[in-house]
């Protein structure tokens, strides 16, 4: 009976002192994730009053304050309890938090206490609605672009494009199919480069009066 007696007490002592050493790690955590965080250092010991230790404030509880339904949940499977991560509820009040739940154990394996990380993220919700708002990704696809110091290399990239909605490179191109890709040249401004008209000429190879040509049909439609 004495030797149980001793073995409680210092399976408990032991099990304060790992709560103890937690305390600075839990404000350690949210200072580093900012104001939407919370960590929550809760004794399962005591389960109406487990929040032993609390950094940051999103649910809005302090020392002393009740486990949630989830950490009832964790306390009701004892020892068998697993880590519980990443997993989204809603506070009362409306706010939208992602949590984890983590399970402490002591050295005989027996779980006395549990860590949480809850997480505000309707903040992080409305940043991102707006983000993708602001750069048009909810309403149409981005298209590529060519960032280049070099004029030649904006130009194969167009003519590549061109090959690609026409389906075939422009050397196999029939004479109406020349003109669609041409008139679509002149329709993105191609030929209001200086020099544009050889440089055209040289990707499709064909003469420079020939261009020229091409050029005034697709103008004409």
């Amino acid at each position: 009976m004495l030797d149980d007696r001793r073995a409680a007490v210092a399976a408990h002592t032991s099990q304060d002192a790992i709560l103890d050493a937690l305390r600075p790690v839990i404000e350690g955590i949210a200072e580093t994730f900012g104001p939407w965080c919370e960590v929550v250092l809760h004794d399962y010991r005591r389960p109406e009053r487990s929040v032993v230790a609390i950094a940051g404030s999103v649910t809005n509880r302090h020392v002393g304050g009740a486990m949630s339904e989830i950490g009832l949940s964790m306390l009701a499977r004892g020892d068998d309890a697993v880590n519980d991560l990443n997993y989204v509820n809603r506070t009362p009040h409306g706010k939208v938090i992602k949590s984890s739940t983590m399970p402490l154990r002591d050295a005989n394996g027996h779980v006395f206490a549990a860590l949480c990380i809850n997480l505000d993220i309707m903040p992080l919700r409305q940043v991102g609605s707006l983000v993708n708002h602001l750069i048009g990704a909810e309403t149409r696809q981005v298209a590529t672009t060519t960032f280049t110091d070099d004029f030649d290399e904006v130009l194969d990239a167009m003519v590549t494009a061109e090959e690609a909605r026409l389906g075939k490179p422009v050397a196999t191109l029939t004479p109406e199919e020349r003109i669609r890709l041409v008139g679509a040249l002149d329709a993105r401004g191609v030929f209001s480069v200086r020099n544009a008209v050889p440089r055209v000429a040289a990707k499709l190879g064909v003469s420079r009066s020939g261009l020229y040509a091409t050029l005034t049909r697709a103008r004409n439609g």
